[in-house]
């Protein structure tokens, strides 16, 4: 699936899947018309033409193809909406002094009525007040909170909404989901300074993170660097994909074809990407990750609601609802479906029985893999020989009839070695699949991608959208769920290539892009974020296990 020099023929590729124009103008691109839509409507024509010419050389200026996309008007208004929908405020001035910038240790929160009575199902205000290092009140907003509420004791938690008053002052609402004793808890991620230093890094570093692919020809090897984006005037090996117009470019080697690649791996994480002056807004026990404090009491007394049905609150039918759901007694309550704890493992055989699982995207997803092979001795991974933590994989239950699968997307992605053959694209894996009432695809896409301007993950989207739609048209009982991005554990390196607050944007473009079609989500962003265990990329078995539970809830829905 690669290309480049091609023959003197006029051949259509699957430009509907990006209408991307790719360097060179090798690809013609075929335009949608204005009645294709987005989101639940996207119905696409499939008259699809596949070359298999090889990669020799292309030749082209300082090039980024999310920047030459063509896009349908439809395809334009989505991206321009998505875009604005995650614009984030900026300081006033571009240049604010460190001693100006948020300082979480100066700043404080306060219960708005801490004394008031509270009811299970109620709502509880909290005012942040942000401060800087000299004591003076913020006048502008653009700081990146994270809030929750918990009970230690009952092991019980759930997120906050944090609305920015754009004026140094930020509300955070509670829903109040169990009683007892309840705390309020508010960290500062990044001040508003750093994120504009995260921004300028977005757009103008996206190789920050680059990568390598091996080529070899007999005993002869050489590795050059790869990325979405390559800069200068070096011949290229154009790795376009043919079926999804995703666009990957290696430099060419000097004495081999492109076609000798074997091999795919991260490569590395630049050095030297701040100033002095920008490295300060960045600071582990300083502005990064830092709790504020209240400056009053920091909980408040929850009573019982007054009628003891709470299955009626807990279960409305809104997707969008906000909180999705609550830890109790280490369990996840979801608030948008019935949960049934898959606590043994004869549970968990019974609901896959007869069943094909596929599992796509990072190693956030290979967890449930690792998680379910664990803990159902029946489920037994059968050696492909590939490599550790990369995949693919795959375990039978033979006496069970099940099948469980995991294969990473297609790059970017920051994986030791993948084989080039194994370097699969979740939208051309979906259209391989027949789907049907026993075939169950989980996806999560992310991490990988938070190095990138948002076109890239767009796009990425826009193609993995439009194979869903398509493989639920022609098989409409295949079941596809969405696991969320998670939140981390950040320090000053990690902040600069996977932060939570560039997770938490791709997070909310994901879900509006998925809205309004017929996927379900496992909201891992919540599930880590309002869990009393430090944040992790991987987070600990207890939460993986919470997700599995959501997870196998779609699958055996409860009957209710």
């Amino acid at each position: 699936r690669f290309v480049g020099s091609f023959p003197n023929k006029a051949f259509v590729i699957r430009s509907i899947s990006s209408n991307s124009t790719v360097s060179g103008n090798l690809f013609p691109p075929q335009h949608l018309d204005d009645d294709t839509v987005s989101g639940s409507n996207w119905i696409t024509e499939n008259n699809v033409q596949r070359s298999l010419s090889q990669t020799t050389k292309t030749t082209r200026k300082p090039y980024c193809d999310y920047k030459q996309q063509t896009l349908s008007k439809r395809e334009q208004a989505e991206q321009e909406s998505l875009l604005a929908a995650i614009q984030w405020p900026k300081p006033p001035d571009d240049k604010i002094a460190f001693v100006q910038s948020t300082d979480p240790a100066h700043s404080d929160f306060v219960i708005v009525k801490p004394s008031g009575f509270f009811r299970v199902g109620d709502q509880l205000e909290v005012l942040v007040r942000m401060k800087d290092f000299q004591g003076k009140a913020k006048q502008y907003g653009g700081d990146y909170l994270q809030a929750r509420i918990h009970s230690p004791l009952l092991k019980a938690g759930a997120t906050g909404r944090i609305v920015d008053c754009h004026n140094g002052l930020y509300k955070v609402f509670f829903t109040l989901l169990w009683p007892g004793e309840v705390k309020v808890s508010v960290s500062l991620v990044h001040p508003s300074e750093a994120i504009q230093v995260l921004l300028r890094l977005r757009e103008e570093k996206p190789d920050r993170v680059y990568f390598k692919s091996l080529f070899k020809s007999g005993r002869y090897s050489e590795t050059t660097e790869c990325n979405v984006c390559l800069p200068g005037d070096l011949p290229v090996c154009n790795f376009t994909d043919l079926y999804t117009g995703e666009p990957w470019f290696c430099y060419k080697p000097r004495k081999l074809s492109c076609a000798s690649r074997i091999s795919h791996a991260k490569g590395g994480y630049q050095k030297g990407l701040l100033t002095h002056e920008e490295s300060l807004f960045f600071q582990s026990d300083v502005n990064i990750k830092r709790p504020i404090l209240s400056s009053g009491p920091d909980s408040v007394i929850v009573k019982h609601k007054a009628f003891s049905d709470l299955g009626i609150m807990d279960r409305a039918e809104d997707p969008t609802v906000a909180p999705s759901g609550y830890y109790y007694e280490d369990q996840w309550m979801s608030r948008t479906h019935w949960i049934h704890h898959f606590n043994e493992s004869d549970d968990i055989t019974k609901c896959l029985q007869g069943k094909v699982i596929h599992l796509f995207g990072d190693s956030t997803i290979r967890q449930w893999f690792e998680y379910l092979t664990t803990f159902v001795p029946d489920l037994v991974e059968f050696n492909l020989g590939s490599p550790k933590n990369v995949g693919p994989f795959m375990a039978v239950d033979l006496k069970h009839n099940i099948l469980l699968k995991f294969r990473c997307h297609g790059p970017p992605i920051r994986f030791s070695t993948v084989f080039s053959s194994e370097l699969r694209y979740i939208a051309n894996e979906l259209d391989g699949i027949v789907g049907g009432r026993n075939t169950v695809i989980a996806i999560t896409i992310w991490s990988h991608f938070s190095t990138f301007p948002v076109e890239v993950y767009i796009r990425r989207l826009r193609n993995i959208r439009r194979s869903i739609i398509q493989l639920l048209d022609r098989s409409p009982k295949t079941l596809i769920i969405i696991r969320t991005a998670n939140v981390q554990e950040l320090g000053p390196e990690v902040s600069l290539f996977n932060s939570d607050w560039y997770s938490f944007q791709l997070d909310s473009v994901m879900r509006k892009m998925f809205s309004g079609i017929a996927v379900h989500f496992v909201d891992a962003w919540e599930m880590s974020l309002a869990h009393y265990l430090p944040h992790n990329l991987h987070p600990k078995e207890v939460i993986v296990k919470n997700q599995i539970d959501a997870f196998l809830s779609y699958v055996c829905p409860l009957q209710t």
